[in-house]
C-alpha cells in the first residue's frame, strides 16, 4: 500500500516484482480491493490483466479462452479517465468478467450438475436397461428396477463408457458419484460393479445437435467427435450396492459441458450365460455450474473458445429441459445472488473512482437486502 511518506511500492519495485507480489493473493476480491487504493493502482491491476492471470493460475484449463464477450451490458465511461480508448474499455471489461468468474469458482452452491444422458458404449436390453435410468436417484421406479446394463462379454477386461450432458457449458466439478446395481432378482444377489472408474470432460469438436446425432448410435462411433480437456485419475470401485463417492484431486473446470464416465474392467459374471456385465443404478455429479451468468462458445477443435458474460442474467437453481426461466429459488441462493450483485457494484465503483467506502457501503446494502428477502421467504 502507499505509506505515509507518499512512497508507492509499485513504483519502487517495478511492474514485474509488483505483479509477482499481487499474484500471491488467493481471493479475487483482494485484487478488487487493491484496485480501490488509488487511481494508479487501479490502472496497474487492470492494464496488467491481474484478474485474468489469477483465474488462469487457479484453473490452467481456461487457457483456451481467447476473447471475452459481454452481452447486454454497457460499461459507463469513466469521467476521469484520460485514456478512455477502446483498448482500455476492453481491459475494464475483462477485469470485471474475470473477477466475477474467479468469485464464482468459490461461491456457487454445490449441486447435482447432470442434465441429461446421451448414450452408452453398449446396452443389453434397450430401452428397459437404458443409460437414462442412471439419472434416477433410486434403483427402483414405479415398482420396476431402474438401471443401465452393458452387453455381456467373455473378457472381463473389456471397458464400458457412459456419455452425459452437464447442466452448464462452463462449470467446476469437485466430485462424481457412481452406484453399481445389485440384481436382487438373481440368485445370490450379485453386484455388477466395475473394477475402476475414470472421468473425462470436454466439448464437441464441431457444433452439433447431440441428441439427434446420438440417437441409435453407441458411443464407440460417437466419442471421437469430442475433445477431452480433463482426465481424472483412475479410482478403484468396491463391489457394494451404495453410492460411491470419487472426489477429484483438485476441482476441475469443464469447458463444453460433456462428461464421459469410463468403467474399467468387470468383476461379476452372470450365472445364466457365463458372461461378464457392468450395471449402474445411478450417476451424480457435484460441482458449481456457472450458467446462465457465464457460457462458452467453442470456436474450433484446437480448444479456442469465447467466454460469454451475461451480467443481467437471472441466477437459476437448476435448468429446465424446455428452457423456461426458473422461479422460486431457495432463499439462501437469493442471498448469494444479492451479495454478488453488491460485489459487482463494488467493482464498478472502483472502476469509476468512487473509492473503497462507497464500494463497501454498496456491498453491505446488498447483504442487508438479502437478509430481508430471506426473512420474507
Amino acid at each position: 500500500m502507499e505509506v505515509s511518506s507518499g512512497i508507492d511500492f509499485i513504483q519502487c519495485l517495478g511492474p514485474d516484482m509488483s505483479i509477482k507480489i499481487l499474484m500471491c493473493l488467493e481471493d479475487p476480491s483482494d485484487l478488487v480491493r487493491v484496485s480501490s487504493v488509488s487511481t494508479s493502482w487501479r490502472h496497474f491491476v487492470i492494464e496488467n490483466g491481474l484478474c485474468k492471470k489469477l483465474c488462469l493460475q487457479m484453473y490452467p484449463e481456461l487457457g483456451g479462452l481467447s476473447h471475452v464477450i459481454k452481452v447486454n451490458n454497457v460499461i459507463k465511461p469513466d469521467k476521469f479517465e484520460l485514456n478512455n480508448s477502446i483498448e482500455w474499455t476492453c481491459l475494464k471489461r475483462d477485469h470485471i468478467t474475470y473477477a466475477f468468474l474467479a468469485r464464482g469458482f468459490d461461491s456457487f452452491i454445490r449441486k447435482d450438475c447432470l442434465f441429461e444422458a446421451i448414450c452408452a458404449s453398449s446396452t443389453d436390453n434397450y430401452p428397459e436397461e437404458s443409460i437414462q435410468n442412471t439419472l434416477e436417484p433410486s434403483d427402483s421406479v414405479d415398482n420396476r428396477v431402474s438401471y443401465w446394463s452393458s452387453e455381456g462379454e467373455s473378457n472381463h477386461a473389456v471397458p464400458e463408457t457412459l456419455l452425459y450432458k452437464l447442466t452448464s457449458n462452463l462449470c467446476v466439478i469437485t466430485e462424481i458419484h457412481v452406484q453399481p446395481f445389485q440384481a436382487f432378482f438373481q440368485s445370490g444377489f450379485p453386484i455388477y460393479s466395475a473394477k475402476a472408474v475414470r472421468f473425462r470432460t470436454g466439448y464437441p469438436r464441431y457444433p452439433m445437435d447431440i441428441q439427434d446425432e446420438a440417437a441409435g448410435e453407441s458411443i464407440h462411433g460417437f466419442a471421437d467427435k469430442f475433445v477431452w480437456t480433463y482426465t481424472s485419475p483412475e479410482f478403484p470401485m468396491v463391489q457394494e450396492n451404495c453410492l460411491q463417492k470419487f472426489k477429484l484431486p483438485e476441482p476441475a473446470i469443464c469447458i463444453g459441458g460433456i462428461l464421459l464416465v469410463e468403467l474399467l474392467g468387470r468383476v461379476q459374471r452372470q450365472e445364466m450365460d457365463g458372461l461378464y456385465y457392468i450395471c449402474v443404478a445411478h450417476v451424480q455429479v457435484v460441482g458449481r455450474p456457472l450458467s446462465p451468468t457465464f457460457d462458452v462458445e467453442v470456436l474450433d477443435s484446437s480448444g479456442k473458445c469465447n467466454l460469454k458474460y451475461y451480467p443481467e442474467a437471472s441466477y437459476c437453481w437448476s435448468p429446465t429441459k424446455s428452457g423456461e426461466a426458473c422461479t422460486n429459488s431457495p432463499s439462501r441462493f437469493r442471498m448469494f445472488t444479492a451479495s454478488i450483485r453488491g460485489w459487482e457494484q463494488m467493482i464498478l465503483n472502483t472502476l469509476l473512482g468512487a473509492g473503497v467506502d462507497a464500494a463497501a457501503e454498496a456491498a453491505a446494502g446488498a447483504g442487508a437486502n438479502s437478509d430481508s428477502d430471506d426473512l420474507v421467504a
